[in-house]
């Protein structure tokens, strides 16, 4: 009867503290490190947006968010690690522009309400880049060129915004043919090397090539001329009557599922990441739009909007029109 006893006294304690209210409150999340995906490799932008963020938080939260680097097919092998991880908030992912576009194709890997963006943290201007020692000083110079030659373009991946643009330009008569690098390093070095004639890139992914005077923009598919010393004189597409403009934007998102109050407690710490004079430091350094926060209850809207336009670039294009 003693062994009973005392085996069953612990129960009790249990049973008449559930009871009453007196278990050990729940640890206050995040109890634990949070897996911050990035579905590229070391190196390039979204690789930067999640250890800036997640820096930044873990001061805040007490927690740390080791960056987990998951390339492959345009982000798909990343966001796959999140949308078959636990819906529990142990996990973040950068999703970008070029891998939502993929969303625009006929049979896209996953759907908008899988994941829950978080926010905007970032957008830059897209455009074509090539060797500082090219012979194409102009757009226009460029132009001409690839109307008498196939100009190779080293792009992110197939159905990405870069391959959407680079198509929209085929069909104003320019000879392209886009060729995907997955590893960020490879495809800022092309031009250098002679792999390709010319990059299709963000400003701020190519800073350290283009501050060293190796590449320089030829145009940004952007709604007006970027207000940065550096590129003011660079033309962008409406001046030529292009009309397509995918900038690339990145945000954080968790898998659809995580509790509300995860969800809130992350979107109100990034939201308080985005205004610190360390985030807009970053911001400044990738010559990204200073106003590229988006908050969490319009970043769908913002992300609805860039899926639209990529849906209809991709079909007229695909349909020969324009």
């Amino acid at each position: 009867m003693r062994i009973t006893r005392r085996i069953a006294l612990p129960a009790a304690v249990g049973l008449i503290a559930t009871t009453f209210g007196l278990c050990p409150a729940q640890a206050e999340y995040p109890d634990h490190p949070v897996n911050f995906i990035v579905p590229w490799g070391p190196g390039g932008g979204a690789d930067l947006l999640a250890r800036t963020t997640g820096k930044i938080m873990a001061k805040d939260l007490g927690a740390s968010f080791p960056v987990i680097n998951v390339p492959g097919a345009t982000g798909m092998v990343g966001m796959t690690k999140l949308l078959t991880s636990p819906a529990d908030g142990s996990s973040l992912a950068v999703l970008i522009g070029d891998t939502y576009s993929l969303l625009s194709g006929p049979h896209p890997a996953f759907t908008e309400d899988q994941v829950v963006p978080l926010g905007i943290f970032i957008q830059q201007p897209s455009g074509l880049w090539v060797n500082a020692n090219s012979p194409w000083k102009t757009w226009q110079q460029f132009v001409d060129a690839a109307q008498k030659k196939t100009m190779k373009v080293a792009i992110l991946g197939f159905g990405s915004a870069d391959d959407i643009t680079i198509n929209y330009l085929k069909t104003k008569g320019l000879k392209l043919e886009g060729i995907p690098y997955g590893e960020p390093d490879l495809r800022y070095t092309s031009i250098l090397g002679s792999n390709a004639d010319a990059l299709y890139e963000q400003t701020g992914d190519v800073r350290s090539y283009f501050d060293g005077g190796k590449i320089r923009p030829l145009i940004f598919f952007y709604p007006h001329r970027l207000d940065i010393p550096q590129f003011n004189n660079v033309s962008v597409g409406n001046e030529f009557g292009y009309d397509v403009e995918l900038p690339q934007f990145r945000s954080i998102v968790v898998k659809a599922g995580t509790d509300p109050a995860i969800v809130k407690k992350l979107a109100v710490e990034l939201g308080k990441v985005a205004q610190t004079g360390e985030f807009k430091d970053y911001l400044k350094s990738q010559y990204a739009d200073p106003n590229s926060y988006v908050p969490m209850d319009k970043a769908r809207v913002f992300m609805d909007a860039w899926l639209k336009e990529a849906k209809k670039f991709r079909a007229e294009t695909h349909m020969g029109i324009k």
